[in-house]
């Protein structure tokens, strides 16, 4: 159970300032967060943004859709494929270009492979939060493997520019898709380690049970969605509640845990890999022929003027971007909504009167990818 804070004036305390980041390691990036403390128990976190603005938006209204494509995967590099995915979708939205089949089913496995990647990302660095080093390493071995599968195809192995209007840049060839199946058969026996190593560690449980709680009220005031969201038991997730891509085509569950802690968001993130790898091996099984690239996709796009939405399921939740046009080969106004801001809004009424240690667990959970945030 979270411990309140005793009052400051009941206890004759005064209260300081403790400075988290913007180099703390547990930040992941370059994030600072003011942290009121009466002794050990936290009064009030505030997040300070900004330190790594860089004006993503405003360069989608400087460039070409063309231009601003290879700008998605920096936004958060660690969901690269789905970022890219959900502006290639606005744009072929707008443009009502018709993407072949094939291409579909290519963009939904090198999603669902990015998703894995990145879910591996956090277990690592959670656990090394906590105080395991073993977990990185079994981590960061599993994603090579898929590093290996994506550079094979797009010569690249963090930050993709792998998809086109209309399109993905190049087909897979045979290798691709058995080095895909073979990663599957290979991870399932995996999930079933970490499960022993640490997912059933009394102590791991221990350490996370009851922490950082966060309702589904609070997750609708904040705008918070993915992991944090579903650990709140609210089977909330963008490929069922706005289908989009080939995901209508694929049979998978939304993972929810109700009991709202840190070990909660944890558990949706473990099942969630088993369920990209499902996706996955359904997509593989049911792998159509045709082409990779709609007809006639013109070189330089000119939207008709108007206001469009695409939205995708990113790692960390909802991304969506609204695109206004104007008509030109340009955005008027670009506006990426990306769920990382809205799951770290909630971190300062979250953590009041919880123990720093536990606060420090709880923001690992949360799963923050800071450039997501100053984007």
């Amino acid at each position: 159970m979270v411990k309140e804070a005793p009052s400051s004036r009941a206890a004759g305390r005064e209260t300081f300032v403790l400075n988290l980041g913007p180099q703390h390691p547990a930040t992941h990036g370059v994030l600072r967060v003011r942290l009121t403390m009466d002794g050990e128990y936290l009064v009030e976190a505030e997040p300070v943004c900004g330190y790594i603005h860089r004006m993503q938006e405003k360069m989608g209204e400087n460039r070409t859709y063309a231009q601003f494509l290879p700008n998605t995967s920096r936004i958060d590099y660690l969901s690269a494929m789905m970022y890219t995915h959900a502006f290639v979708g606005v744009v072929e939205r707008a443009a009502r270009i018709q993407v072949p089949p094939r291409a579909e089913y290519i963009r939904v496995i090198t999603s669902e492979l990015n998703r894995i990647s990145s879910h591996l990302v956090w277990w690592g660095a959670f656990l090394l939060d906590l105080g395991g080093f073993t977990p990185l390493l079994y981590a960061f071995d599993d994603r090579e493997r898929i590093l290996d599968l994506l550079e094979g195809l797009t010569g690249a192995r963090l930050t993709y520019c792998y998809y086109r209007f209309g399109g993905v840049c190049n087909d897979v060839d045979e290798s691709f898709l058995r080095g895909t199946r073979a990663f599957v058969t290979h991870m399932r026996p995996r999930l079933k380690m970490y499960r022993d190593l640490v997912t059933g560690n009394i102590i791991f449980q221990k350490r996370l049970k009851g922490i950082g709680p966060i309702s589904a009220e609070m997750c609708r005031r904040y705008g918070a969605t993915g992991p944090v969201i579903r650990g709140a038991g609210v089977a909330y997730d963008v490929r069922r509640a706005e289908p989009y891509s080939a995901y209508p085509d694929f049979d998978f569950e939304i993972p929810t845990y109700p009991e709202c802690d840190s070990l909660a968001r944890y558990m949706v993130r473990m099942a969630e890999l088993e369920q990209s790898l499902r996706i996955i091996e359904q997509a593989l099984d049911r792998f159509p022929d045709g082409p990779v690239m709609a007809e006639k996709v013109p070189r330089v796009l000119k939207l008709p003027a108007g206001d469009f939405c695409y939205a995708v399921e990113a790692a960390r939740g909802r991304f969506l971007v609204r695109l206004v046009s104007d008509g030109k080969d340009g955005a008027y106004r670009l506006k990426l909504r990306t769920p990382s801001l809205s799951n770290l809004s909630l971190f300062g009424e979250a953590s009041q009167g919880m123990l720093l240690p536990d606060a420090l667990a709880m923001m690992g959970s949360l799963d923050l990818v800071i450039p997501d945030i100053d984007r």
